[in-house]
């Protein structure tokens, strides 16, 4: 008999939180019966394969290896292979509370009509100290969410969004959407993000609704090299880079528009003196704030430069 739902672990060189993450899921409240774990290994170079086997003795968990590098890629191969009416997708960085598919499931069969999309809080695990400069503000960037103690729909995706480490789908619905769009997404080194945001606008244009639920929790380990200004300049310029591809992907607009447009933006940036941002060092969390959202211009700014990859 199929499983109820599947839960899809996407990973990537990080076997030691791997381990932590497919635990997290066996120890659900949830019977065994009930769902299967299928951990994707993208193109890892470590022991992922042989640690993934040792977990696979009683057929919950399968391995299954995707050799194009991509976090879309891997997410979209997971779903392929996803036997379950529902699909539940979290990253190796993180831990599920015992509840998680029960909550995930709970939500799909008594909320109506039924949602196309269900998410809930990410909390941190903070492996080094919180720095003095990090805003709750930017929080967000490294994929902390908490919107609210209330269960609800969410409105405006560009006020709140589902993160794809803690996020969940009917298998079908997301099928018909054609799942992760591949053009989005971590690849290698590159920060491009905004796939599960713009999934999520593909499931909303398509009359379903993206529900958020506080008691939907997994826990996520923020690493230490994640905790420097500089990784969080660099994070915020790969933002501005994903918003314009974003956009580019659902407008059909000219190679001369994009470039009207870039240029407007680099006029913005100089002429309302956020330019100055980019090289003013601050440990003020509000003046650290702006001298990131100065980045997120700058890559908007490249991004329409850049086009949409194919």
């Amino acid at each position: 008999m199929d499983p109820r739902i599947s839960a899809i672990i996407i990973t990537h060189n990080r076997v030691e939180y791997l381990i932590k993450a497919i635990q997290s899921l066996l120890d659900q409240n949830l019977g065994k019966d009930q769902f299967e774990i299928i951990v994707v290994d993208n193109c890892s170079t470590d022991h992922t394969m042989e640690t993934v086997e040792q977990f696979s003795a009683d057929n919950t968990v399968r391995y299954v290896y995707e050799p194009d590098l991509g976090s879309s890629t891997s997410r979209n191969t997971g779903l392929q292979h996803a036997r379950g009416s529902y699909v539940a997708f979290l990253d190796d960085d993180v831990i599920t509370c015992p509840d998680w598919l029960e909550k995930i499931l709970h939500v799909f069969e008594t909320v109506q009509p039924r949602p196309g999309c269900v998410g809930g809080r990410v909390v941190p695990i903070w492996e080094s100290e919180r720095p003095v400069w990090l805003s709750d503000t930017l929080l967000l960037s490294l994929a902390l969410i908490d919107w609210s103690e209330s269960p609800h729909v969410i409105e405006d995706l560009k006020e709140e969004h589902l993160v794809s480490t803690n996020i969940a789908f009917p298998t079908e619905i997301v099928k018909e959407t054609g799942g992760f769009n591949t053009k989005l997404g971590r690849f290698g080194k590159d920060l491009l993000s905004n796939e599960d945001t713009f999934l999520q606008r593909e499931i909303m244009r398509r009359g379903y609704s993206c529900y958020y639920h506080p008691d939907i929790v997994v826990r996520h380990h923020i690493f230490p090299s994640r905790l420097s200004q500089s990784f969080f300049m660099r994070r915020y310029y790969w933002q501005g880079i994903s918003d314009s591809v974003m956009e580019l992907m659902e407008h059909d607009t000219s190679r001369l528009d994009r470039y009207s447009t870039a240029l407007s933006k680099l006029k913005y940036l100089f002429y309302s003196g956020k330019a100055g941002r980019l090289l003013r060092q601050t440990d003020d969390p509000d003046e650290f704030t702006q001298r990131c959202w100065a980045f997120t211009t700058l890559g908007e700014i490249a991004g329409l430069l850049r086009g949409v990859h194919q």
